[in-house]
């Protein structure tokens, strides 16, 4: 603990740090807990695992108090905020559990598996601005994205014509697979790459160019693992503007990359994660113009721009500095819950259009959603290695 978290504990007046009970303490959960050692304005007060191991490994840690169970943690009383970091279906019930107790909420990635039950957990937010409800969307702390989103928002990029945005440097093994019993299973995950790994960047699509009217997905189950949800997926988006876009992600692919093109009247934008830049090739006029007044063949003249950034933003520690602050002092949070819905509709759409081979009309229907999501849980019939032992930690061991 630092001296200004141990001084902010002692005084009476005004709370200045914000406690946190962590609920899942696998992968991101226990990487939370690390996170928490260099942030004054959150104190670690009590976490949560179903794995008693894995527990007291971190209780032993923090000295913090362990339950076994959430409604114990929740019961207990002795934080102000929770972190949701369980498997997926879990985010919905403890979420709404949390919320309706009166606790702050930060919910990691995805805040639920299908839109009903996001409906669901945004249902249970019934304290308005006196209660933060947050979403584990740490890419929206990156410089570079927050550079596209100034762009468009600011008019520079002109109307939108063409998205594509490949991201196919999410590669997994099959021991990656059967590290756990619940993950890439209908009934434990709700789906593969777009519930798991993508949630991100569907956040982003939804925050940087809105919600398409429409998409068509092509996605493969099974194509690279021995797994009964899609690790391969490539779909064709609609705009209300008449925009198109093509998203595509994969889990077997290597070394795979992550590429976003934006073709817009000013322009053409590229964002490529391996060299870090982004380049702007701006025209000397509108793609409008340039169709109606230019020569047959004669295109825009553009200028080359480049924003060489090397910032990548806080991540996972900006968003928990975030939620304090909002928590503290009224911050407005990076992404709220109620905006978690969005990325989730989204994977939810891809994975109905893949698995039926038709395309889907957007806003979809939840409720008929949730029950396609329950028949191919019913279908199910993969059967997990029995040696299989959950991954608890990808960064670093307590």
């Amino acid at each position: 603990m630092t001296p200004e978290k141990a001084a902010a504990l002692l005084d009476p007046r005004k709370p200045q740090t914000v406690r946190l009970g962590i609920i899942g303490l696998g992968n991101m959960g226990s990487s939370h807990c690390r996170l928490l050692e260099s942030i004054d304005s959150i104190t670690l007060s009590a976490v949560c695992d179903i794995d008693p191991v894995r527990l007291e490994k971190v209780v032993s840690r923090y000295g913090c108090p362990g339950y076994a169970t959430a409604n114990e943690l929740l019961r207990a009383r002795v934080c102000d905020a929770i972190l949701i970091a369980t498997p997926h279906y879990d985010h919905t019930t403890i979420g709404i559990a949390a919320l309706k107790a009166g606790y702050h909420l930060l919910v990691e990635k995805p805040i639920s598996v299908h839109k009903a039950d996001c409906e669901r957990l945004i249902q249970a937010h019934q304290l308005g601005d006196k209660q933060v409800f947050a979403a584990m969307f740490n890419q929206r702390t990156n410089k570079h994205y927050q550079q596209i989103k100034h762009l468009i928002d600011s008019g520079e990029l002109g109307e939108i014509r063409r998205i594509s945005w490949t991201i196919t440097d999410w590669f997994r093994t099959q021991r990656y697979y059967d590290s756990g019993g619940w993950r890439a299973t209908w009934a434990g995950e709700g789906g593969g790459v777009l519930l798991n790994q993508c949630p991100h960047q569907l956040d982003l699509l939804h925050w940087l160019f809105g919600m398409p009217t429409a998409l068509t997905a092509q996605g493969t189950v099974a194509k690279h693992h021995a797994i009964e949800v899609e690790d391969e997926v490539t779909c064709f988006l609609q705009y209300a503007n008449g925009a198109t876009g093509v998203f595509t992600t994969s889990t077997g692919e290597a070394p795979g990359i992550n590429r976003l093109e934006i073709a817009a009247e000013r322009g053409l934008l590229v964002y490529d994660t391996a060299d870090g830049k982004i380049t702007f090739l701006q025209n000397d006029t509108t793609v409008t113009e340039a169709i109606r007044d230019n020569g047959p063949f004669e295109k825009p003249k553009t200028t080359r721009i480049e924003f060489d950034i090397l910032d990548t933003g806080g991540q996972h520690a900006e968003v928990l500095e975030n939620f304090a602050a909002a928590i503290l002092h009224g911050t407005q949070v990076l992404a709220t819950g109620e905006e978690g819905i969005h990325s989730v509709e989204l994977a939810n759409a891809m994975i109905y259009s893949a698995l039926k081979k038709q395309p889907v009309t957007l806003p979809i229907n939840a409720q008929r959603y949730a029950n396609f999501l329950k028949r191919l849980i019913r279908g199910s019939t993969l059967r997990k290695p029995e040696t299989n032992t959950e991954i608890t930690d990808l960064t670093g061991s307590f």
